[in-house]
């Protein structure tokens, strides 16, 4: 059965739970990489409707774009540069409110005011992570930060044994 990733939820939380629900049954058991990213990506955007979704995949040493929703992106990123290399470098999630204030952003698109990168782990070792851009300012927060995170645990499981 194909998922319904329901719209019409008004309240943040209980619509990344309905999300997370329907993912997490949908990639269970998918062990190939752009499989679950492309559908990771779609699904996202379906549900939330976000400007741009997408991964980089850590590739000798660098980032590079694997599947997305939206405009066209950059196609290389390196370690420590960016909203997604200071994630990579970091290991952790970072949250911008405002992607003009982040020291070095990278701008692949001028309509990108907000952006989300969650790291996809294997262990402690970055193996891509989960950029999601916003052309509204501040529009991610904690909560944001909270389910992308399980989401990115979901798609770890299955892919980076």
């Amino acid at each position: 059965m194909e998922p319904s990733f329901v719209h019409n939820i008004t309240d943040k939380r209980e619509a990344y739970e309905n999300f997370i629900e329907q993912f997490a049954l949908m990639v269970d058991g998918e062990t190939e990489e752009v499989s679950v990213l492309a559908n990771a990506s779609a699904a996202i955007r379906q549900a939330f409707g976000f400007f741009w979704i997408g991964f980089y995949i850590v590739k000798n040493d660098i980032l590079i774009l694997g599947p997305f929703q939206g405009d066209v992106a950059c196609n290389r990123i390196r370690k420590g540069k960016g909203v997604c290399g200071t994630a990579w470098e970091k290991a952790g999630t970072i949250v911008v409110e405002d992607v003009d204030k982040f020291p070095g952003h990278i701008a692949c698109s001028s309509a990108s005011r907000s952006e989300i990168v969650v790291p996809l782990l294997c262990g402690n070792e970055v193996r891509a992570v989960l950029d999601i851009d916003s052309d509204e300012i501040a529009t991610f927060d904690e909560t944001d930060r909270y389910y992308l995170e399980k989401v990115a645990e979901i798609i770890s499981r299955n892919i980076y044994r």
